[in-house]
């Protein structure tokens, strides 16, 4: 997909900025003085192997992108680039030993930050200002700062946490769609219904979902059935109030305790609507009385590009740390 706004004449120094998430890249290059030129994107999310995630299969996606998108607006060099990944915190140690020397090999980069997607995410929802940011998919994740360092909570995986994330419902919904099907306790019919809808007959359901690597991602898929069966079910409606409090716990753990720092939820989950978003503002109210709640301005992708900005003119203030923004010069800069 192509996207370009006001392409000027050949450019010199420009920005890249990268979004790494489940469902591939996209890809922003511009000039900090003319704003996003062009972009592109891609299906194929970065692969992850023994040593996190993998450089050499994201520079292979990234390099083609890159060079179609700099002949497009002209831009002579990138001096600037920034990456935002899912994954970046936890397993990032191979984009943060390999990244940086592989795109100034390729394209000449001589600043690169390498950020996790719930830095980027905070950068594109409330750009440089305190508060915290939940990011919301089929994961979860918060993120938080008072512009001096960074707090996180939550963001380990659909076997471990991401609770109240879009895999964390789904399997909620399944489980209550499952026990309507046992006859147990906490059942509900109406779940059952559309579980047998989406999937096909419950006893096959195991089969078809265990052997899947991409499990979370089929999980959540179930979600939005959750939310459209909460105005008549009270069993789909206590998933979506419970998602609402793990949200409000990671908010609350991560965002500012001192001033009026502001809140805001960001990522596909937001789409639930109502039957989400109410109980959200009930339980961040009783949690965060001090905060303001906003909406995001954008998504992690124009957070990379707020950053690269940042960068590219020397104006960026939000805190670096080695796991979730660090910015690497070149040497003999």
């Amino acid at each position: 997909m192509t996207g370009s706004r006001d392409l000027p004449g050949p450019a010199g120094a420009g920005f890249l900025a990268v979004d790494s998430g489940g469902s591939g890249l996209r890809v922003v290059v511009g000039t900090a003085e003319g704003g996003v030129q062009a972009r592109r994107e891609t299906r194929e999310p970065v692969r992850t192997g023994a040593r996190g995630l993998d450089a050499g299969h994201l520079m292979s996606q990234l390099t083609p992108l890159v060079r179609s998108l700099t002949a497009e607006t002209g831009i002579g060099r990138l001096d600037t680039a920034v990456v935002g990944a899912a994954g970046m915190a936890t397993l990032g140690d191979a984009l943060r030993a390999e990244l940086p020397a592989a795109l100034a090999r390729e394209f000449g980069v001589r600043t690169v930050a390498l950020a996790a997607d719930a830095v980027t995410a905070y950068a594109g929802a409330l750009g440089v200002r305190p508060g915290a940011v939940v990011a919301a998919g089929t994961g979860l994740i918060a993120v938080g700062t008072d512009l001096a360092r960074w707090r996180r909570a939550d963001g380990w995986g659909h076997l471990l946490g991401d609770c109240g994330g879009g895999a964390w419902i789904g399997r909620a919904g399944l489980e209550a769609a499952l026990r309507a099907w046992d006859g147990r306790a906490g059942g509900s019919q109406p779940l059952l219904a559309s579980a047998v809808e989406a999937f096909g007959p419950m006893p096959e359901l195991p089969g078809r979902l265990y052997p899947r690597p991409d499990r979370p991602v089929v999980l959540a898929s179930f979600a939005p059935r959750v939310a459209d069966r909460a105005a008549d079910d009270p069993v789909a409606a206590g998933i979506l109030r419970g998602a609402a409090r793990h949200m409000a716990d990671a908010a609350a753990a991560v965002c500012p305790a001192a001033g009026e720092p502001l809140v805001a939820l960001t990522g596909g989950l937001a789409k639930l609507g109502d039957p989400l978003l109410l109980p959200l503002a009930e339980e961040l109210a009783k949690r965060l009385p001090h905060a303001r709640r906003v909406s995001a301005e954008g998504d992690p992708l124009d957070g990379a590009v707020r950053i690269a900005g940042g960068l590219a003119t020397g104006a960026l203030t939000l805190p670096g740390d080695e796991k979730m923004l660090l910015v690497v010069t070149a040497k003999g800069d």
